[in-house]
């Protein structure tokens, strides 16, 4: 039948009742042309209860009941019985029919009515005409809803995931070679067309959200896809050329870079000279995300010899064309495919995606077999100008168009061409990039077959193979944050499927022969000897080579990792031989670096690679020594090379086991070459490097420690070696740690106290206490450190350094050192009358109240200091209070004696004090009143009766104090609700 009807029961559930829906599907020529359910699900995808029909529909024919077309059956009725059918059909869906049957009915009575101009009627149960257009049912209105939706989302909450799923689903439809692939994917694009965010990023200059711009790339490769559909009619593919020149041209199109400003230029020749490429970005043509596509309609299938490529497995030259050079065979007579290969490869994407896998597997036998055949011819012209390419040190030869993060993913279309025909599972279903998707998926080898006699070949090592040659292809850097993104997300996809593959010995043999011809290759392998300037570094892939060949080949693993880790684009002078692009040196700031938007992850994938190496070369002093080596030459970032440093630290400190000298060794010279690199720069992690340095050294042994005692110079600071360095060696925990006997903590001591010493010549204003305090034990040390810190103190201290040593001394023990510090701080110091809240006063006041406690000569040799230092009323009269309060001398000096008697303030040195502390007020008070305002009367009232504490101190001090008042009476007299303020209180 062509109509098929039904109900379906969907059970009960704890929530939901039981509930019934009535389905109804029509097909043709086995495709569900369209459908209709009473779940009213929108969707695009069928609901369960269509599925449900259909399955029970296919897997039960007998149960379902098979009618002639309605229009048969009634052909059979009277007049009575059609009349009787109307009315009882009516009745049973009257509210839902009444009104249409009242119209169709006056249609027919009517004789010059549409529906009378036309013979018979129509009739949904029976078939299409064979001419009629059958294609799957796709509800249009649906895709454009969905596809609208996870756009508006941004690419949150999985919308990106979603909109990947209808790319897959389109996929699936060209596979099954549905017609409605093009279709669904043209309401696809409409609505990303529409997207309004696209003018928005135009108009803002910014690139397109990373999410997005894969979608776009996805979107880009499966128009490539449709358009290189090898049965696709003519008409078809004009269609779809009119649609996507159309796209091409709106403003809003993104371009193939990603970006809205340069672009690539369209290169197809496989390899240039890059001087001969100067066009400048103004004369490239636009290239958006449509150009592939668009260029893609140009493309046929109808060359004979890539027909006979893609049809026959057993293809081959006959075997008397084999001697002489030949475009379309290799010297085996396989036959080669010379094409541009990203095109060659969208060949093979858009047959395996059609649904051929068979002739896609033909196809990319033949690109390999190219390859392989460029790769040897690449290796002889090398060989000829090997002499000079290594005088010279640097090659102008490059691709322009890398395939790795190419627009196609050339390498990885191969890769997994070769691999599903290798996969155990039994769907070899395309594979669709699922996060769900955990278990990693089982190859097995399955022979090449092939027309000529080398059968060995399996399509696993072909895979491997390929992977290895695209990834080693050098390859200058693309321009553009967007393009040399790509190349670091492309690579690390690549890897990320190599990685699944088990290295069996065919596998291995495989990876060993491509490893030595990448290293041969000279300029055309980006693990040559030579290589352009701005080609794209190796050592995410080397990273991977490394660790597959380690167990099998060391020697080749170590030498293939190390020639890796350069990266020259870091190196201060190109090589004269070096001509580069001059669209790379467009920028706003001239730089002797192109612009490399990725350089920070590229210097961490460098690190990577070097902290590989360095794990798996513990315990061997030799590799070691290389490892190291090359990573003093090559990495130029001093927090990668503490990171290295900590990375060595942590494997040759296991928890669980002894230390391991030799990788120990090496995480010391990395962190000593931290320190040499970082001492005269500012980092804001020094301070933990410095520590960590220490850490390290202990570890390695007091040998070490003495080592960097003695050269701090070309390490630390004089603050670092004083406060960090010698503080922490000379503390307890290390004494503990290293367990040491008498000889060796002495040596250490006495390493630290010359420190120290020297330190605080270099800088007495940060290392004198520090050295003070190291040299503690050392009469005779201390006594030159302290020496040290007077012959500073006139010149280059402050009196807060000053102040603070000298307390030091009082702790210590040594009172009148501590005395001579605190007078020559003072000399430093000056307080104005209105900085009664400084920090130095707590200073001042200490310093006062030592001199008093040391005695009578003390105090008078200090008050004239204080006296010219301090112009603050309150301080000076806080000093006079605490000095009159106890007799001096308290502290008991041995060999002095002490009167025990209170001293006056009428005599020296007491009178002094209290002249400027009288003399402090009568300013103080001139200054307050120049600009007071009412709100602070009473404060300023407070202030003169402290005043007037201090004038009756003096013998006079009330007649003093009095005069005083009068004085300002006369002269603010304009002031008078503070006069009547002051009469109120002084009379």
């Amino acid at each position: 039948g062509f109509h098929l009807s039904g109900t379906v029961t969907e059970p009960a559930t704890a929530t939901e009742p039981e509930m019934t829906y009535k389905v109804a599907i029509s097909f043709d020529r086995c495709k569900i042309t369209s459908v209709t359910c009473g779940c009213g699900n929108k969707d695009i995808f069928y609901c369960a209860h269509v599925v449900a029909l259909s399955l029970y529909r296919i897997r039960k024919p007998d149960q379902v009941k098979l009618r002639l077309p309605i229009s048969e059956t009634l052909f059979q009725m009277n007049r009575d019985q059609l009349q009787k059918f109307v009315q009882y059909l009516i009745t049973a869906h009257h509210t839902e029919v009444l009104p249409t049957a009242q119209k169709l009915a006056d249609e027919i009575l009517s004789s010059n009515s549409e529906i009378n101009q036309v013979h018979g009627a129509p009739d949904p149960t029976a078939g299409a005409s064979i001419d009629d257009e059958n294609c799957w049912h796709l509800d249009e209105e649906q895709v454009r809803e969905q596809v609208k939706l996870f756009l508006s989302q941004g690419g949150y909450y999985g919308s990106g995931k979603q909109l990947n799923s209808m790319f897959a689903k389109v996929r699936e439809m060209l596979r099954m070679r549905d017609s409605n692939g093009a279709r669904m994917l043209t309401l696809i694009t409409e609505q990303f067309m529409a997207d309004p965010r696209l003018s928005l990023w135009r108009q803002q200059g910014t690139g397109i959200t990373e999410k997005c711009r894969q979608l776009w790339d996805e979107l880009g490769a499966l128009w490539v896809c449709v358009v290189l559909n090898p049965h696709c009619k003519l008409e078809e593919k004009s269609c779809w050329l009119r649609q996507l020149r159309k796209w091409g041209e709106m403003d809003v199109c993104p371009l193939e870079d990603g970006n809205y400003g340069n672009e690539l230029p369209n290169i197809t020749n496989a390899l240039t000279q890059s001087s001969g490429h100067s066009q400048d970005s103004l004369a490239r043509p636009r290239r958006t995300v449509f150009t592939r596509a668009i260029e893609g309609c140009d493309l046929h299938w109808q060359d004979s010899h890539l027909q006979r490529i893609i049809s026959s497995d057993f293809y081959v030259s006959p075997s008397y064309q084999r001697e002489g050079e030949s475009l379309l065979f290799n010297s085996q007579g396989q036959p080669l495919w010379l094409e541009h290969v990203p095109t060659a490869c969208a060949r093979v994407d858009a047959l395996r995606s059609h649904g051929y896998p068979r002739e896609a597997l033909r196809l990319t036998v033949a690109i390999i077999n190219t390859l392989r055949l460029q790769q040897q011819r690449q290796l002889e012209i090398y060989k000829h100008q090997k002499k000079e390419l290594l005088q010279r040190g640097a090659t102008t030869i490059t691709n322009l168009e890398g395939w790795v993060g190419h627009p196609l993913n050339p390498i990885g279309c191969l890769f997994l061409t070769l691999t599903e025909a290798c996969r155990l599972e039994e769907e070899n279903c395309l594979e669709i990039s699922d996060a769900g998707d955990s278990k990693p998926p089982v190859y097995q080898h399955v022979p090449v077959v092939t027309g000529s006699q080398d059968n060995s070949e399996s399509y696993l090592s072909l895979a491997l193979e390929v992977a290895l040659m695209g990834m080693g292809q050098q390859r200058v850097m693309p321009e553009g944050l967007y393009a040399q993104d790509k190349v670091c997300r492309n690579e690390e996809q690549i890897i990320a499927r190599l990685q699944d593959l088990e290295l069996d010995p065919v596998l291995v043999q495989t990876l060993r022969k491509q490893c030595i011809l990448l290293l041969e290759g000279g300029p055309f392998s980006g693990l040559g000897e030579v290589i352009h300037r701005e080609s794209v570094p190796m050592h995410t892939f080397a990273k991977y080579l490394f660790s597959a060949l380690l167990p099998h080949d060391a020697d080749l693993a170590y030498k293939l990792a190390l020639r890796a880790m350069r990266l020259p684009v870091l190196e201060t002078t190109a090589p004269s031989g070096d001509v580069t692009h001059p669209h790379h040196l467009v920028s706003v700031v001239p730089s002797r670096y192109p612009r490399w938007f990725t350089l920070g992850h590229l210097e961490s994938q460098q690190c990577e690679l070097a902290s590989t190496m360095l794990t798996a070369a513990k315990g061997d002093m030799l590799r070691l020594r290389t490892v190291l080596e090359a990573i003093q030459k090559n990495i130029h970032s001093s927090s990668l090379i503490f990171k290295l440093a900590q990375d060595a630290f942590k494997i040759a400190t296991p928890a669980d086991s002894n230390s391991d000298t030799t990788l120990l060794n090496v995480a010391l010279e990395l962190g000593l070459q931290v320190m040499r690199m970082t001492l005269s720069t500012l980092n804001w992690r020094r301070r933990e490097m410095v520590r960590w340095l220490v850490t390290c050294a202990t570890e390695v042994g007091v040998r070490a420690l003495v080592s960097i005692l003695q050269s701090w110079y070309s390490l630390f600071t004089p603050t670092e070696a004083t406060s960090i360095v010698a503080a922490t060696v000379m503390s307890h925990n290390t004494i503990l740690r290293l367990s040491l006997d008498y000889p060796q903590r002495e040596e250490l001591a006495s390493c630290a106290r010359t420190l120290a010493l020297q330190c605080a010549m270099k800088d007495p204003q940060n290392c004198a206490l520090s050295a003070l305090t190291l040299c503690e034990k050392d009469h005779i040390a201390f006594e030159t450190a302290y020496q040290i810190v007077i012959d500073a103190a006139s010149t280059g201290m402050t009196y807060t350094q000053l102040f603070t040593i000298a307390r030091y001394m009082e702790h210590r023990g040594y009172p009148l050192r501590a005395f001579k510090l605190a007078s020559l701080a003072m000399t430093h110091l000056n307080l104005a009358y209105n900085q009664d809240t400084h920090p130095a006063i707590n200073d001042v006041l200490w310093a006062c109240a030592l001199s008093h406690s040391l005695g009578k000569n003390e105090l008078a040799a200090i008050i004239p200091l204080v006296v010219k230092s301090v112009h603050c009323a309150t301080v000076l009269s806080d000093i006079l209070r605490r000095c009159t309060m106890t007799a001096p001398g308290l502290a008991g000096i041995p060999g002095r004696r002490n009167s025990g008697k209170l001293m006056s303030t009428d005599k020296a040195p007491l009178r002094q004090l209290l002249d400027a502390t009288i003399s402090a007020y009568i300013n103080t008070t001139h200054s307050r009143l120049t600009h007071i305002s009412p709100r602070h009367y009473g404060e300023f009232i407070e202030f003169l009766s402290k005043a007037r504490e201090t004038f009756l101190l003096a013998q006079d001090g009330h007649i003093q104090f009095a005069q005083f008042i009068d004085n300002l009476k006369q002269i603010y007299k304009g002031k008078k609700k503070l006069m009547l303020l002051v009469r109120e209180r002084f009379g």
